[in-house]
């Protein structure tokens, strides 16, 4: 049997109520009898099931969800996930609530840190924006005593707690074996769209994407990224230019969410060539888009469980407890349209 505070009262021949008070690092011990009950668990080998202390309290975990206001699929989906855990808060003793910023904005990020600094939330979970200040931001938050997490899009070189999110290079060197694969050897130009080279999960795919074709398809050409700062209307009109004034492009891989956009220049001006298109995010639209064979295939990364993951994750920082690495692996799902869910 594990050893229970009655066992520490024992071997150190105090009360209950002075290991209560020793163990919660409350007032009223003295030096000595305090040294004893600390000897004691050390010799029965006590350890303390914070997560059960806890829930016998009836500690809730306030915890606040940054992120991005973007009329795009993917950040609808990420909200409603938020949402499903809010609706779950009881059951799991949350507190949670969304902040939403601009998209792709480091000055209103800072801003929406600073003022969580004060307030002192028992965790953030955040969409980064990769810039020194929103950094330095974050730094200045765990070193406060504030646990952050990164979802979807990570801030590394900060102090950040966990990254709840896919391997984004891997996702890009897997977007281009495919795409790659799909060409049959076909020489010709890809065209690439992307939200913001602010983010460091558009980056990382970009480099991963980038790099996996210059080793193994050096008959594809990847021109200069397209920034449609995932805006559905701006990706339109900078895809459907592209096409419209290169006729060597052979192939498309959309490592953002602009997904629409890309979806509409699609059909608007590639209906007299085949094009070969790899995107990423399982959506409604990217959905149809695969069983009508205007995208080849998609990349998709769970929304849901990057959420919970981040939940977690604070929750066990909050407890002093460890991560199990295994369980908070996002995996990256390949979606063709024989194997849509």
């Amino acid at each position: 049997m594990r050893p229970t505070v009655h066992d520490i009262a024992a071997a150190a021949g105090v009360s209950l109520a002075t290991v209560d008070r020793v163990l919660n690092q409350r007032p009223g011990v003295r030096g000595v009898t305090r040294d004893k009950v600390e000897a004691a668990i050390r010799e029965i080998g006590y350890v303390r099931d914070v997560a059960a202390a806890n829930l016998a309290k009836g500690r809730t975990y306030p915890l606040v969800f940054i992120v991005p206001a973007s009329d795009n699929s993917f950040m609808h989906g990420l909200n409603a996930e938020v949402r499903a855990a809010v609706a779950r808060s009881p059951v799991e003793r949350t507190d949670i609530r969304t902040v939403e910023v601009p998209a792709f904005d480091p000055a209103a990020l800072v801003a929406v840190l600073d003022q969580l600094g004060e307030e002192r939330p028992a965790g953030i979970a955040l969409v980064a924006t990769d810039s020194p200040d929103v950094r330095e931001a974050v730094d200045r938050l765990v070193q406060s005593g504030i646990p952050v997490v990164t979802v979807v899009s990570d801030l590394t070189g900060s102090l950040r707690y966990h990254y709840a999110g896919v391997d984004n290079i891997a996702a890009g060197r897997t977007a281009a074996r495919l795409l790659g694969r799909f060409l049959g050897g076909a020489k010709g130009d890809i065209a690439v769209l992307a939200g913001s080279m602010l983010v460091r999960d558009h980056r990382e795919r970009l480099e991963g994407f980038a790099s996996l074709i210059a080793e193994e398809f050096p008959d594809l050409t990847v021109l200069p990224v397209i920034e449609g700062r995932d805006d559905p209307d701006m990706a339109h009109m900078l895809v459907a230019d592209a096409l419209a004034k290169r006729d060597a492009i052979i192939g498309v891989y959309s490592l953002g969410a602009g997904n629409r956009g890309l979806i509409r220049a699609l059909k608007d001006k590639a209906a007299d060539r085949r094009l070969t298109v790899v995107a990423h995010e399982l959506t409604a639209h990217t959905r149809a888009a695969l069983l009508d064979g205007t995208i080849d295939a998609i990349l998709n990364q769970d929304a849901g469980h990057e959420v919970r993951s981040a939940i977690r994750v604070l929750k066990a920082k909050a407890d002093g407890l460890s991560v199990i690495d295994a369980q908070e692996r996002i995996r990256l799902d390949i979606f063709l349209k024989d194997n849509l869910p």
